[in-house]
């Protein structure tokens, strides 16, 4: 097994970057056909969700491999491959199969458990079958994938553990309430009409809410799924669809709204959403502070402008609360100058400033040295201090609710300033499912998992040493004709029926004799270290390796052929 994935996701990359390199359909087939025309890789399967983006592959060289998927990934996602390196991580062989068992269970998702990633795992394999991209090796994986991902939800109880991101983005919108009591009565608007916005309306219609509008540039999938809610026995909905350049108009009207869409821009701007709370309220919509935790926003850098409190060379009101004014924090980013007036302040001496201003960026790394000089003798410079919690501004009760499930994101990030909305996104839903509980079913699963990818590798093992036992068959089975042909030409006299006895004589004869060395040898393969048996084989009974070739051909041909599963 040669098997290489590379790819980022949630855990490797900041959503910024997921954002840019977000793969289109189109995309991924281009990328698909252009993987399996290089030359280290023979299959190729593109695994592309709303957080991750990763690129399988059978390869024969592991090195030449990692540089051409890292390659390719990067020209096809459109981020340039300097920038898009860092965030890349490479799985090879047995850590490759696991990877792809722990994402078919959720334990890789951004919130644990989800289930969702199994239809995303399934039409990633379809995609690679309907271009025969996918051979022997990844159509046994992601096959298998699959069963696994199955049978950790089936025998565990990890569904506990996780939810889907539709679920858990509407328990963010209600702010930790109960769901079913925040959606009752709601009106909600849903863009797009594919898996993610369906689960979102089929979620959005089962808690209570008074109606769903579909909106979707195709207007006859969007019918298709407001007749499927509308249709449902258990809710009680009233669903209709709408053409996408009803959307403004359809936001006013709806208290919550939730988008998924292939768009490669902005389908809500901070201006529609503004427009839509004012056409609500009858008042503009004010921009207020960011109310997203502080580490998702980029703080501005210190200021290091000049302060009066005790000549301290600080603009106190700009230092970000929580920080000594001593602290390192505190004099991140001044110019040397200021740096040095600042450690002199702090050793309670002075410093002719003008002096300091005359030298050249070369006198930085002197005056951090004299910095931390004076923090060893007064002990104060630098500290390390996370900041306290800031007090956030009050801000209104929502009365619009966003869910942006897409990635590219669907709606403007600016919309979290707006007064009387409340938006929640890829983003801040990472930041949440970073501190989410794990039920103690993920042990569970994690022990299914290493039992499956073991048991992975010895079939695949086992399978390696196939061609070459069949390969042996047949020199038998040849062996067996041509010894009867000759034995027609000795007893031309002979009739059928004894002719077929000894035929069948013979033949018992070398079956039972290849049966126990062939059931052993298939065994000894499954073990690690085990492809070394077949190379014996074909050794000890001097196989043609163009034979044994042929039927691995064959058999790769088999697996590339078939349709989608």
């Amino acid at each position: 097994m040669s098997l290489l994935v590379v790819g980022l996701s949630h855990r490797s990359a900041p959503v910024s970057v997921l954002e840019r390199a977000s793969l289109s359909t189109d995309a991924q087939v281009k990328l698909l056909q252009d993987t399996v025309a290089a030359e280290p890789a023979a299959e190729a399967a593109v695994l592309a969700t709303c957080n991750r983006i990763e690129l399988y592959a059978d390869v024969d060289k592991f090195h030449a491999g990692v540089a051409e998927l890292s390659t390719l990934l990067a020209q096809h996602s459109g981020v340039g491959l300097e920038e898009l390196t860092p965030y890349l991580y490479v799985h090879y062989e047995d850590r490759a199969v696991h990877h792809l068992f722990s994402v078919a269970c959720g334990l890789d998702s951004m919130v644990v458990g989800e289930g969702q990633v199994l239809g995303q795992i399934k039409d990633s394999l379809a995609r690679a079958q309907e271009l025969h991209s996918a051979g022997r090796l990844l159509n046994d994986l992601f096959q298998q994938a699959l069963r696994v991902g199955k049978r950790a939800h089936s025998e565990t109880g990890i569904d506990r553990a996780g939810q889907s991101l539709v679920t858990f983005g509407l328990e963010q919108l209600a702010a930790g309430g109960d769901v079913e009591t925040w959606a009752r009565g709601k009106k909600a608007l849903v863009i797009g009409a594919g898996s993610m916005s369906s689960l979102a309306a089929a979620t959005l219609a089962r808690a209570g809410v008074a109606e769903v509008v579909v909106a979707n540039r195709t207007f006859d999938r969007a019918e298709r799924l407001a007749q499927i809610l509308g249709e449902g026995d258990d809710t009680d909905v009233l669903a209709r669809a709408v053409p996408m350049e009803s959307v403004p108009a359809e936001l006013t009207r709806a208290d919550v709204a939730v988008s998924c869409t292939g768009a490669t821009g902005l389908v809500l701007t901070a201006e529609a959403v503004a427009a839509a709370v004012e056409g609500r309220t009858g008042q503009p919509a004010a921009e207020i502070a960011d109310d997203r935790p502080a580490e998702s926003r980029q703080a501005p850098p210190p200021s290091a402008s000049v302060g009066n409190d005790e000549n301290c060379p600080l603009d106190l009101a700009a230092v970000q609360p929580g920080f000594s004014v001593m602290g390192e924090a505190a004099v991140a980013g001044m110019d040397a100058a200021t740096l040095e007036q600042h450690a002199a302040w702090v050793a309670g001496g002075t410093v002719d400033r003008r002096d300091a201003a005359r030298r050249g960026p070369e006198a930085d790394a002197e005056l951090i040295g004299a910095l931390a000089a004076t923090a060893a003798t007064v002990g104060r410079i630098p500290e390390r201090r996370r900041p306290e919690p800031a007090a956030e501004p009050q801000r209104p009760e929502p009365v619009l609710f966003l869910l942006d499930l897409a990635m590219p994101r669907d709606i403007d990030a600016a919309v979290h300033r707006l007064a009387g909305v409340r938006l929640v996104d890829i983003e801040s839903l990472a930041e949440a499912s970073a501190d989410a509980p794990m039920a103690a079913d993920v042990d569970q699963v994690r022990r299914i998992v290493s039992d499956e990818v073991a048991a992975f590798g010895a079939a695949l093992r086992a399978a390696h040493i196939t061609p070459t036992v069949v390969a042996l068959r047949t020199m038998a089975a040849d062996v067996v004709a041509s010894e009867i042909a000759r034995l027609d030409g000795r007893l031309p006299g002979l009739d059928d029926k004894h002719r077929a006895e000894i035929t069948q004589t013979v033949k018992r004869v070398v079956d039972k004799l290849l049966h126990a060395p062939t059931v052993r040898v298939k065994q000894l393969a499954a073990e690690p270290g085990g492809a070394g048996y077949a190379d014996a084989l074909r050794t000890l009974f001097d196989l043609d390796p163009e034979t044994v070739a042929a039927v691995s051909r064959a058999e790769d041909s088999t697996e590339k052929d078939r349709g989608p599963a």
